[in-house]
């Protein structure tokens, strides 16, 4: 009686249900053995891209930004790095640019970019060069500081505000120029007021800035919110240094540019 009944199921099980079945099966592989090859290829495409981009951004970032406002010194700074010997300079109405060997065993090079300090040429010239900086340095007149705290942090202040510089955080090397003089300003001094009077900036313009994302046609809000600006809170590695491009023996002298080219091994 059971083995009737058994016979009677299989019967009623037609070849077209079995094929259906079957055929649900080959599919349902198919799409499990699809679904893992395109996920494979994504991860391979995805890879390739993220390491693409990393190893082009290195490569593209590659250079020096050499910034200050006008007679603080930058073009013979330059030269300095470079040659080694005095060198007369004048006003620079364009950037200067060569290629810079660090001054240690690894020998690594970058593209020093000196970019005029006359507001009306630099604005077009950093804009131009920003992306591909991999540190900055920002010269200062150690000897006239006090008369020109403002414009400096002005400057600085555009600077490390920018969208694109603050989201690549180049190494920032702040060189009190012109030590030299008798008169001029140690580096822990300048640092302590570019902080007071960058705070002071930051306060008058925040109201640009936007309460949701923090930046407004292109810039990004300084420091920390809620605190006194200060150095430390950048991403970006800061160090301020004093040096004299001129040096104290004058033309005839080397210059005291050592803590600088140290710097510069780092980057």
């Amino acid at each position: 009686m059971e083995e009737h009944k058994l016979h009677e199921d299989l019967e009623d099980f037609s070849e077209e249900q079995l094929m259906e079945s079957f055929m649900r099966e080959v599919l349902s592989e198919e799409a499990v053995f699809i679904i893992g090859v395109l996920v494979a290829l994504a991860l391979v495409i995805l890879t390739i891209v993220f390491f693409g981009n990393f190893w082009g951004s290195s490569k593209a970032r590659n250079a020096v930004l050499l910034l200050g406002l006008c007679d603080s010194g930058k073009t013979l700074l330059f030269t300095r790095l470079l040659l080694g010997t005095f060198v007369r300079t004048q006003t620079s109405i364009t950037e200067n640019s060569t290629t810079y060997k660090s001054k240690d065993d690894r020998g690594s090079s970058w593209t020093l970019i000196d970019v005029p300090g006359h507001e009306s040429l630099r604005v077009q010239i950093v804009e131009k060069y920003k992306a591909v900086a991999q540190a900055i340095l920002f010269v200062v007149d150690s000897s006239i500081f006090q008369k020109e705290v403002r414009d400096v942090a002005e400057f600085l202040y555009s600077i490390l505000t920018d969208n694109i510089v603050a989201k690549n955080a180049p190494t920032l090397v702040v060189a009190c120029n012109k030590q030299d003089i008798s008169m001029a300003k140690s580096a822990k001094l300048i640092q302590q007021q570019l902080e007071k009077e960058l705070n002071t900036l930051r306060l008058t313009r925040s109201a640009a800035l936007s309460s949701q994302d923090g930046a407004v046609g292109g810039s990004v809000y300084l420091g920390k919110k809620g605190k006194d600006f200060e150095f430390s809170q950048l991403p970006n590695r800061v160090e301020f240094i004093e040096c004299s491009a001129l040096g104290s023996k004058g033309e005839d002298g080397d210059a005291d540019i050592h803590t600088l080219e140290n710097c510069l091994t780092k980057i």
